[in-house]
């Protein structure tokens, strides 16, 4: 028997390559790897193949009872393809897009990484650069599905701002393969409503050690193979600082963040049918925020306003996460391939804070010809505002899952069972005073008081007031089988999927009174085809039915109760694509257009603040949301890929039947760019320009008031990151003496972040005027102009 990894020049795993001897073949998985039989004690030429690669022969004599590794790397075909994707047309037919994880590393952006470069897709949006969460055509940060090898990770549930959120789970120096997919996809993926982020961690094959600094932290990665190259291991280590982005913004504060996380990817080849591989992470997120004072200037040049504020107290908060998973992956025969895989995951996270702010909302003199142009002249209302939180939570999630793969004359039929228990002990204390002017501002629904005019004797009551303390337990068990198949029709090439997926689930708990058992079926397809025509064209169409069983943080309502009746969110997707390959300049490039439309029912409503999602838990909506995406990707500068995408999108939610409103996700336009170049006398200098244009956001409501009487929009999101960088050692440029030969790779690079200092707002702080109780949406502006400095090495 002979086994091994097939790669390319540059190290990367080669996907679907035919191995062949005599009549026995196979090809080659995902991560490039090969098991062939062959007759013992004769000699054997092994021919290796792949439409983009030269033909490898090679001659091998396998001892009786033995297995020869033997591990190739193949040439391109065409040398002008080493800077472009193979592109794999069984994801086209998935509308999966695959990022290069090389590229990931150098695009600029306040938080570089996978989530950065997702940002430029189309259909992807986020207006807030200190955070790596996102929303996909419509949804919300909570409705996007993320693997790491197989295995979903989740996020911290307390998090309220992009500044606490410190790093992403996923490790970009790590990866290897990148998939998305942004609706519409195979029941394999689990039951959320939007997307799917797909994420492969590499398996290394030598030693190789990777240091990244910059301005706002550091990694450094190890990997290599031991015991008789049997084990492979993969280590991570980060750490992150967003002062340089907080010191940009109008709020004066004391902050000091530590974020850091370690990560490691083991694997074992116990022989050439057995592998065991191990995920781990540990995560330490502490924020500790002193806000000192603000002054932010809003309205218009006909009525100009400022808001002039100073605190007092602080902030103090804490992430702590580990995950734990173990995969076994058997190779049954050369059809059948089975997998169990069992992952923890704890998370216990305290949010604590008093802040006391002492606000002035004022007029500002607009008179050029005055001499406190600028400066505030009237008072429309003085204040103070008391915020106070003790909140924790502990989760736990555990679950065990099982897989299988088995291919058949061209068939290839996927199946899997998960049993999932979530231990959830959440305590929720926040509450709100309002004083205006020395008048306590009484809740919206509390009985109506005439002050200052007649004097109020009674109780001063908060104008919020949460208090709950939950202990929940949630059990499902869910399951997925799909089958996939590609052929001809005539000389056209078609791909087919069909699948289904259920789920069951439990919500009990010594707070919660009884039990609720409810259950899930998701039918979902997909048709491609690429037909025989001149021009290189793929058609594909996906539907079927996405339910999202709810999740905690769906289950407890705007008050902190847990409501163990909601249901499920549904959707049906109906995605229309085409992918249009062709050469432009004598260059590759590639249009992918899609149309969608998404309507939802038992919609459990919500509301965003900066990055905290808080729901209703009442399934009282429905909604909807269509629109169009287009992306051209290709070689606008020869030997560099780039791309710019364009999407335009509408969704609306009705909520009790008081007619259709924007939901707080609807964003209208979308151009994004993301354009690598360098300087043709030198090379190895190198320029890289991530370009985000969004229309405004809805703008939100104050605490306990109607949205319908709230629909404001934000000013658009306007974000230009370039980074400039010179490459001192790479692969094609290697040094045999000196200080540079101890480099694989040397790079150096600055960025700069927000060129344009543009004021981009992600929500609206509310203020009150008590003379005209008029409720004023203060934009809260994120980061201005910021300058980085970065240094990465590869030994």
């Amino acid at each position: 028997m002979v086994a091994g990894v097939i790669k390319d020049q540059n190290g990367n795993p080669i996907e679907n390559v035919s191995v062949l001897a005599g009549p026995e073949g196979t090809t080659s998985d995902k991560n490039g790897n090969y098991v062939l039989k062959i007759p013992a004690k004769k000699e054997i030429s092994i021919v290796f193949s792949h439409i983009s690669f030269i033909n490898y022969s090679k001659t091998l004599t396998v001892p009786e009872g033995r297995t020869i590794r033997f591990s190739p790397r193949l040439k391109l075909k065409t040398e002008e393809l080493t800077e472009v994707d193979v592109k794999n047309r069984n994801k086209d037919a998935q509308g999966i897009i695959s990022i290069d994880a090389a590229k990931v590393k150098k695009i600029p952006g306040a938080n570089a990484g996978v989530e950065n470069v997702l940002m430029t897709l189309p259909g992807v949006n986020n207006n807030n650069e200190l955070s790596t969460q996102y929303n996909v055509r419509g949804g919300n940060f909570d409705e996007n599905l993320v693997y790491v090898n197989g295995i979903e990770v989740y996020r911290p549930f307390l998090v309220r701002s992009g500044q606490q959120e410190g790093l992403s789970f996923v490790n970009s120096d790590m990866t290897q393969n990148v998939n998305f997919s942004a609706g519409g996809f195979q029941a394999k993926y689990g039951d959320r409503l939007s997307s799917v982020l797909d994420i492969t961690y590499r398996t290394p094959s030598e030693f190789g050690a990777a240091v990244n600094l910059s301005l706002l932290g550091g990694s450094a990665t190890v990997e290599g193979k031991i015991l008789n190259n049997k084990l492979s291991a993969l280590v991570g280590v980060r750490y992150r600082d967003n002062s340089l982005f907080v010191n940009s913004k109008d709020v004066e504060t004391n902050y000091k963040p530590k974020f850091a996380d370690v990560q490691t990817f083991l694997s074992y080849q116990i022989n050439e049918r057995l592998k065991i591989d191990f995920l781990g992470n540990f995560s330490k997120n502490e924020y500790n925020y002193t806000p000192i004072s603000r002054r932010t200037k809003f309205g218009t040049l006909a009525e100009p306003l400022e808001l002039i504020v100073y605190y007092n107290g602080q902030e103090q908060d804490d992430y702590t996460t580990a995950f734990g998973a173990l995969k076994g992956t058997y190779l049954v025969n050369d059809k059948l391939q089975l997998s169990l895989t069992t992952s923890t995951y704890n998370t216990q996270e305290a949010e604590h804070y008093d802040i006391l702010a002492s606000y002035n909302l004022g007029e500002v003199d607009s008179n050029l010809g005055s001499e406190n142009f600028g400066e505030v002249s009237f008072s429309k209302g003085i204040g103070s505002q008391l915020n106070h939180a003790r909140n924790n939570l502990d989760a736990l999630i555990s679950n065990v899952q099982l897989k299988g793969t088995y291919i058949s004359n061209g068939n290839n039929f996927q199946f899997g069972a998960k049993y999932q228990i979530e231990d959830i002990r959440d305590r929720l204390i926040e509450w709100e005073v309002i004083d205006s002017a020395g008048f306590s501002i009484r809740p919206p629904n509390h009985t109506l008081n005439n002050q200052p005019y007649e004097p109020y004797e009674g109780k001063i009551i908060p104008y919020q007031n949460i208090r709950a303390y939950n202990d929940v337990q949630i059990k499902r068990i869910s399951g997925f089988a799909q089958w996939s198949k590609k052929e001809e029709w005539g000389t056209n090439e078609v791909w087919y999927n069909l699948g289904i997926r259920a789920q069951n689930w439990n919500v009990s708990g010594a707070t919660i009174s009884g039990n609720s058992t409810q259950s899930t079926i998701s039918p979902r397809g997909q048709f491609a085809i690429k037909p025989d025509w001149k021009n290189d064209m793929l058609f594909r169409f996906s539907t079927g039915f996405y339910h999202q069983p709810p999740f905690y943080k769906e289950l407890r309502d705007s008050i902190g109760e847990v409501q163990k009746d909601v249901k499920a969110q549904k959707s049906i997707h109906f995605v229309l694509g085409n992918d249009y390959s062709f050469d432009l300049w004598n260059r590759p490039f590639k249009l992918i257009s899609e149309v969608y439309y998404k309507h939802l029912t038992d919609v459990n409503p919500y509301t965003i603040n900066n990055v905290r999602i808080r729901y209703e838990a009442k399934n009282n909506a429905v909604a909807y949301a269509t629109g169009i995406d287009l992306r051209l990707n290709g070689e606008f500068v020869p030997g560099t890929e780039s791309w710019i995408s364009m999407g335009f999108m509408t969704t609306k939610e009705n909520i009790d039947d008081k007619g259709y409103i924007p939901r707080p996700t609807d964003q209208r336009f979308k151009f994004a760019m993301l354009f690598q170049d360098y300087v043709p006398t030198i090379p190895d200098l190198k320029a890289y320009l991530n370009l985000v244009f969004n229309t405004g956001l809805p703008g939100g409501s104050p605490s306990y008031a109607d949205p319908y009487q709230y629909q404001n929009k934000l000013n658009s999101y306007k974000r230009a990151d370039i980074g400039i960088s010179y490459v001192f050692v790479d692969q094609n440029k290697q040094f045999n003496s000196g200080l540079l030969s101890n480099f694989r790779e040397l790079t150096f690079g600055v960025e700069i972040f927000n060129m344009f200092d543009v004021q981009n707002s992600i929500t609206n702080t509310w203020v009150r005027d008590v003379y005209s109780k008029q409720s004023y949406g203060i934009p809260n502006y994120m980061t201005g102009r910021v300058f980085n400095v970065k240094l990465g090495m590869l030994f």
